[in-house]
């Protein structure tokens, strides 16, 4: 299932073209199950504040529009992975494709690597390092890739944000990365839960004090068992809570 429009109109060549040939701009990716969508508030949000950072002197497509716009691409689909990109001139390109699965994977083998992302704080379409770096990672046999800055602190991952845990607190990496719409999610289920979290600068040596880590993207808690030779694989305390978190927050309905 692959399905692209762009401002609710079946995607043209021409646009495409211009899509695929011009590298700038920014997106949002989501999972919609039953047409609703986990933190549809922080998605909408990320796509006004990076409009306002990429495009300054245009009105970003107001929230309503980008509702709509989703809405007509999914047609009567109910559950996909949709992806919201923001192109210039206020030109918004929905693709709907294959839900992702919902299950972790196998817990992750991670290879660190200095690497800093542009404008790290935004989700935008400029993938080619970190895509890079991941196909490397896996050529040489690792699961993904772990990235962190010149100053040595842990950052993000290729396309997804690291959570860890020192068997008391879950830990958030203090350091420029994108805050994911998953870790916003997260952060409100853990406060009702009670269970206590801080942002911490972390490194790779850091990382050899605490029991556990995971990656969050569209799965919440995804385990991982090794960065670099470090041994992480006591993740159940760590995923069990994240697991937790995440269903204490309601789906948002997209109408």
């Amino acid at each position: 299932m692959v399905h692209v429009e762009i401002d609710g109109a079946p995607a043209a060549l021409d646009a495409l073209y211009r899509a695929a040939t011009w590298n700038f701009g920014h997106f949002t990716s989501m999972q919609v199950r039953g047409r609703a969508v986990a933190g549809l508030e922080f998605h909408l949000r990320r796509l006004r504040e990076a409009s306002a950072v990429l495009f300054p002197g245009e009105t970003p497509p107001a929230d309503q529009r980008v509702l709509d716009l989703i809405g007509h691409a999914l047609g009567a689909e109910r559950d996909a992975s949709v992806r919201v990109t923001v192109l210039p001139g206020a030109t918004v390109m929905v693709s709907v494709t294959e839900p992702a699965p919902d299950a972790a994977q196998a817990p992750l083998r991670l290879r660190t690597i200095t690497y800093e992302r542009e404008l790290p704080q935004l989700k935008h379409v400029a993938t080619l390092g970190l895509t890079h770096h991941y196909l490397a990672a896996r050529r040489d046999g690792f699961d993904d890739v772990l990235f962190a800055g010149r100053d040595g602190h842990v950052r993000e991952g290729s396309v997804w944000n690291l959570v860890a845990f020192d068997g008391e607190r879950v830990i958030w990496p203090d350091a420029p990365m994108l805050t994911g719409v998953t870790i916003q999610v997260l952060r409100r289920g853990l406060a009702k839960l009670g269970v206590p979290a801080e942002h911490r600068v972390l490194t790779t040596v850091s990382l050899a004090g605490l029991s556990a880590a995971a990656a969050n993207s569209h799965c919440p808690a995804q385990p991982i068992a090794a960065v670099d030779g470090t041994d992480l694989a006591a993740h159940e305390p760590l995923t069990g809570l994240l697991w937790r978190a995440w269903r204490e927050v309601p789906w948002d309905k997209l109408g």
